[in-house]
């Protein structure tokens, strides 16, 4: 018998894909990116020379951890896309050592990344309550029963970048709804810098990114039935000033069509595009705004000059 739930899920991917798809500048999400394999590609990105954001995060992280548990007195952690939870460990060896560190929750779209995760969290953390969350930020999340108050919500990596100035208000507004008066977050973001270094992180040597990139199709491919050829598919990746963001796309290299059952065929010119990812680049006055609009208060900012890179400590407004 089908499974009700992997139905609609599908049926939601479709109707994604085909908005996406239609649009005059083809797009797709990238959470798409991210089944196993698309989180263990970006897990060795952020290992990678060029890529400065997780080291400038992790280096930040390991001089503000114990002020940052101290300041918001979180018995909670709430790691939104958690990933690896690699960074996690700093914020909670720091709420560990100040006895406060109750649960943790980490929030993924990706299932078995996250089982996995969890796994070795629970070994490493025995007096620590693991228990993840699977969702889509986009459309919102409920935090776990019975979490401890007040808690810290972290939103790391700068991928707050992935989202357009309405669609990342849009979706602090959803972190702020999951929010109670005392509970804070902590967001990661990359500053605007040089061109050449921002580029630079996004198109490695050794076609790490580009392979990333490509398995956004090898997904839709086995979840969707389509019939995309990853290799006809060139990864680039630029930063557009006007919009102050980096802009990722899969570059046509010849004439195609592309099916994928429940919807027209998709035809592609040589050299057209799909736009899979952006990254918006900030500065404080910036997040400052967003978080407003979002009914959140900026209270502490911590910023690596050499590196461009911040994070921002904000609670919900009252």
């Amino acid at each position: 018998m089908a499974d009700p739930m992997h139905q609609t899920r599908d049926s939601e991917m479709l109707h994604e894909v085909r908005e996406g798809l239609s649009r005059r500048q083809k797009e797709l999400s990238p959470k798409f990116f991210y089944d196993h394999r698309g989180s263990e590609l970006f897990e060795e990105i952020t290992a990678l020379p060029e890529y400065y954001l997780t080291r400038a995060e992790r280096a930040l992280l390991h001089s503000r951890a114990a002020e940052i548990a101290r300041v918001t007195e979180a018995r909670a952690l709430v790691e939104l896309g958690a990933g690896s939870a690699d960074k996690t460990r700093i914020l909670l060896d720091a709420m560990v050592a100040l006895g406060a560190a109750g649960m943790y929750a980490p929030v993924d779209v990706s299932e078995s990344f996250l089982a996995d995760s969890a796994a070795r969290l629970e070994r490493e953390y025995p007096s620590l309550t693991i228990t993840p969350v699977v969702a889509d930020l986009t459309a919102g999340f409920t935090p776990p029963a019975g979490m401890p108050r007040p808690a810290l919500f972290a939103f790391l990596g700068s991928t707050i970048g992935n989202f357009d100035a309405i669609a990342a208000v849009r979706l602090l507004a959803r972190i702020r709804a999951a929010m109670r008066q005392g509970d804070a977050l902590l967001l990661g973001a990359d500053l605007r810098k040089d061109v050449a270094r921002i580029e630079a992180a996004y198109n490695d040597a050794r076609g790490v990114t580009a392979e990333f990139n490509r398995n956004m199709l090898v997904v839709l491919n086995r979840e969707l039935g389509a019939d995309f050829a990853p290799g006809a598919f060139a990864h680039y990746a630029f930063f557009a000033e006007e919009a102050g963001r980096i802009e990722m796309h899969l570059v046509s290299t010849r004439e195609q069509r592309v099916h994928i059952p429940g919807m027209p065929p998709v035809r592609f010119a040589d050299g057209e595009s799909i736009r899979t990812e952006i990254s918006c680049k900030y500065d404080r006055a910036r997040l400052e705004s967003m978080f407003e609009r979002a009914g959140l208060l900026l209270t502490h900012w911590y910023e690596r000059e050499e590196d461009g890179y911040a994070l921002a400590l904000a609670v919900p407004a009252t």
